[in-house]
């Protein structure tokens, strides 16, 4: 009975792609001939899709539920031993799996996508059910015929291979979802922004539809990041959490240009400017999302000969982005002068405008060095067969004083006025953050920061703080004067009328103690390699430390030994058990670090591999303020969930209602 669910998956998934077909051309049907009834058809079978690629994944599920052997995907990525909460996610655990979630969050998107703009956007429908379509085809038929879940193994073995042991964590649960839902977000805009071109339009509601889907697939890619670098800082054992790898660069890039998106939208929204360039960062997003997406799933970051182990795979994938990108820039370029608006005009280099612009430039700019820092040492292998390492020197040295720009335009668009400022308006402005922002690195400098990067960084965010700071106050005055209310209900009340602006403030706090977090664990960390023997002590910072034993532990699928470390600092006393793990089947140990956190500093010890006669390798690092990354990106979510609920629609103009 438990090989029925695989066969019902893969007959719902063949299904699914006659209908994707359906949807595609029915799509293009009612585009073209503007007839409801193929517009009808395209909707049913966007609906039916979903449930039937819901089918698919579940009966995957099952079989790793009911250890279903037979499944070759099972087989390679569970085990008897494996726990069920892993089995239950163990799904996205490979290269399959993954791509097959990948297309079943696309097809609800596109569900949730019909049933949501059914009535508000009659004209960019179609293109949008067709285009979504399109990308449903192009990914099922990679599933489905060159990366399939649903091979089956005969005979099957008696157990499987078990789950890699570094997805074996919490964080194998949440990252990989978040991450999926970021990519696969940004379609929808994507499927907007074409639907645009096509028939030439691009009114008030297509903007604010467009504008709320990104915020969500950005919300969604960021929670992912994060997730991402909070699993790698505890379960890798190297006391970071961004090395500027590739798979965490595939990731960054579409939420570099959707930042930019976010940003130079509301000039379009306020102005009318920026249409074409939304378009394209918009196009971009989608484009680096599905980049991101290959190339970590096809193995192309670990070895450039990954496509030469699967010439189908490799051949495909790479004419499928061809496609992608031909269609949407070709598109751009031959309809964009239909989007062009004469009303408006940078009236000044002095005002939120052209704030929004140089924005726009430091991201793109920001992205184009991940990306060529990324592509250049797979380009340099493929095309002259010479290994070249780009690491994180060169990202700090390009990307830092790109980010510090960032930094220093977010102050100063939040005072710069809208049309037209002047340069003594400006510095009159800015002249009463000044003082603080020269004040602090002087500060910094006497409290032991001597790099530049820091110093500027930490005078960056006291100006910008302090503009915050001062925005919050002059609405909360305002609404106290006028409302005669508290200072909390002055509060909640400006930022219930107008959540959008508030929650993209909130936003950039959390951005800031983000920032706060980066310079202080980037500058000021402490770290120690040293061989300790039971008894031995360490200090490190204001911490001692004492090696007290050794253990044996084991759990399920997994055996361990684990150290007793008694850490001292003043009265403060903590008993931290880093952990060298060795899972069954596999080979290779896994360190689990200890992290006793505080908001001031993490103390991290990594337990390492036995030296001499009863002495142990340990890692040991001091990472001051790390805790305020964590919580820079809580107060970031609170600012985006802000944002979202704001339900204010745009003013119609003199369009027809619903078009695009």
């Amino acid at each position: 009975m438990t090989a029925v669910w695989i066969e019902v998956g893969h007959f719902a998934a063949l299904t699914a792609l006659v209908l994707a077909l359906l949807q595609t051309g029915a799509g293009i049907r009612g585009g073209v001939a503007e007839r409801p009834v193929w517009l009808r058809v395209a909707k049913q079978a966007a609906l039916m899709v979903a449930v039937l690629l819901t089918v698919a994944n579940l009966s995957l599920v099952i079989s790793f539920l009911q250890h279903d052997f037979s499944v070759r995907y099972v087989a390679m990525h569970a085990s008897l031993r494996l726990p069920v909460f892993y089995l239950a996610t163990a799904l996205w655990g490979g290269h399959e799996g993954s791509l097959l979630f990948w297309v079943w969050l696309l097809s609800l998107f596109s569900a949730v996508a019909t049933w949501r703009h059914w009535t508000t956007h009659p004209r960019s429908l179609p293109w949008l059910l067709a285009i979504l379509g399109a990308i449903l085809v192009g990914f099922l038929l990679l599933v489905l015929f060159l990366s399939s879940p649903f091979e089956r193994l005969f005979p099957a073995p008696a157990d499987g291979r078990d789950l890699n042991p570094m997805l074996q964590d919490p964080g194998m649960v949440f990252h990989p979802p978040f991450l999926y839902l970021g990519y696969v977000g940004f379609s929808i805009p994507y499927a907007f922004a074409m639907a645009a071109l096509i028939h030439g339009r691009s009114g008030a509601e297509w903007v604010l539809a467009m504008r709320r889907w990104t915020l969500f697939a950005w919300a969604m890619l960021s929670t992912g990041i994060v997730f991402g670098a909070y699993w790698a800082y505890y379960v890798l054992g190297w006391g970071g959490y961004w090395a500027w790898d590739p798979v965490e660069n595939a990731s960054f890039m579409p939420w570099l240009t959707a930042t930019a998106f976010l940003h130079s939208v509301m000039v379009q929204e306020r102005r009318g400017m920026f249409r074409t360039w939304n378009l394209f960062l918009i196009i971009t997003t989608f484009a680096l999302s599905l980049l991101g997406t290959f190339l970590v799933r096809s193995g192309v970051l670990s070895s450039v000969h990954a496509f030469a182990n699967d010439p189908g795979r490799g051949v495909f994938i790479l004419a499928f982005m061809a496609v992608v990108l031909l269609f949407s820039f070709g598109v751009l370029i031959l309809r964009a002068d239909l989007l062009k608006s004469d009303a408006a005009r940078l009236d000044s280099l002095v005002c939120k405008e052209s704030a929004f612009l140089f924005n726009n430039l430091f991201f793109v700019v920001a992205a184009l060095t991940v990306l060529l820092g990324t592509l250049y040492p797979l380009a340099m292998e493929t095309l002259a067969g010479a290994k070249v390492s780009v690491g994180a020197p060169y990202f700090n040295k390009v990307f830092v004083p790109i980010m510090l720009g960032m930094l220093a335009l977010m102050g100063v668009g939040l005072v710069i006025p809208w049309r037209r400022g002047s340069g003594r308006l400006l510095l009159r402005e800015l002249a009463p953050f000044l003082p603080p922002a020269l004040l602090a690195p002087l500060l910094a400098w006497f409290g032991g920061v001597r790099h530049p990067y820091g110093l500027i960084g930490i005078g960056l965010v006291v100006f910008v703080f302090a503009t915050h700071a001062r925005d919050f106050y002059r609405g909360v005055r305002t609404r106290r004067r006028q409302e005669g209310v508290s200072l909390l209900s002055a509060l909640g009340r400006l930022i219930a009328r107008n959540r959008r602006r508030y929650g993209g403030v909130i936003t950039h706090l959390g951005i800031l103690l983000m920032v706060v977090g980066f310079i202080g664990s980037g500058l000021l960390h402490q770290e120690r390699d040293l061989v300790l023997r039971p008894g031995d002590v360490t200090d490190i910072g204001p911490w001692r430390l004492t090696f007290e034993t050794l253990r044996p532990v084991a759990r399920d699928n997994w055996q361990a030994d684990e150290a007793v470390v008694r850490a001292v600092k003043g009265e403060v006393t903590r008993v931290l058990l880093p952990q060298k793990r060795l899972y069954h089947g596999s080979p290779q140990p896994m360190a689990e670090a200890a992290i006793y956190a505080t908001w001031r500093e993490d103390l991290y010890v990594v337990l390492g591999d036995a030296v001499g006669e009863g002495g142990r390798a340990f890692r040991i690092y001091l990472n001051p303020l790390v805790r305020w990354i964590w919580w820079g990106a809580g107060v970031m979510a609170l600012g985006v969930g802000v944002a979202l609920t704001q339900g204010r629609r745009l003013p119609r103009r003199k369009e027809p209602v619903g078009e695009g």
